[in-house]
């Protein structure tokens, strides 16, 4: 436990020092390889929402109007970016700094839970979807964007690669999936689309409630 509490100081670290330079790679990496998966997800949030990973809420223009949102990230320096784009947007965000392996929310408090582009570089991946599956209130939806293991050989092998650079660097993985760790935890998955030679899935899973 330990050495997960000191991976995660180190990147959080590393998320602050990159916080100013974040939106500008990302917009990139929006352009060239993501596309509309953010208004993808967002635009299917609805009621008390919560986003894990807010990072500096590049999300907050493509959520309904209509939604209570809740955001919360490991980064203090990512949220300071992220209020003042709520406040430009005049947009009504809780933003709190935290950990996603122990969400600091009772259970069954939210009706949807988005993260995207987030789960790659969260240290326990099983431990941040259970916490994910218990603030969501019975028959919640959980909303994932996140590039993945290719379903290319060549692309995987570049993608172990890159994970001898950036594990260690900012936990970043590449060769994770998601969507195999949803059913363990509770969820039925309702909906996936996997695209660029399956580099990026997007799904819908719906909390489920054992009798």
């Amino acid at each position: 436990m330990s050495g997960t509490r000191d991976r995660g100081a180190r990147w959080q670290r590393y998320w602050d020092k990159h916080s100013r330079t974040y939106d500008k790679q990302m917009q990139f990496m929006d352009r060239t390889v993501f596309g509309d998966s953010r208004q993808w997800a967002c635009s299917r949030a609805t009621g008390d929402v919560l986003e894990v990973a807010v990072g500096t809420g590049l999300n907050f223009p493509v959520y309904p109007d209509d939604i209570n949102l809740t955001g919360i990230d490991l980064s203090e320096d990512m949220l300071d970016i992220a209020r003042t784009r709520a406040a430009e947007l005049g947009r009504s965000v809780t933003l709190m700094q935290g950990n996603a392996h122990t969400l600091p929310f009772d259970a069954a408090m939210f009706d949807t839970v988005v993260c995207t582009l987030g789960l790659c570089a969260i240290p326990d991946l099983d431990a941040a979807v259970n916490e994910m599956h218990r603030v969501l209130r019975p028959d919640g939806r959980l909303i994932l964007v996140d590039h993945v293991e290719s379903s290319s050989p060549l692309a995987r092998v570049v993608q172990r690669g890159l994970e001898v650079v950036t594990v260690p660097l900012a936990g970043e993985h590449f060769l994770r999936r998601p969507r195999n760790h949803l059913d363990s935890a509770g969820f039925v998955i309702e909906d996936v689309q996997r695209f660029k030679i399956g580099l990026v899935e997007r799904l819908i899973a719906r909390k489920t409630v054992k009798a």
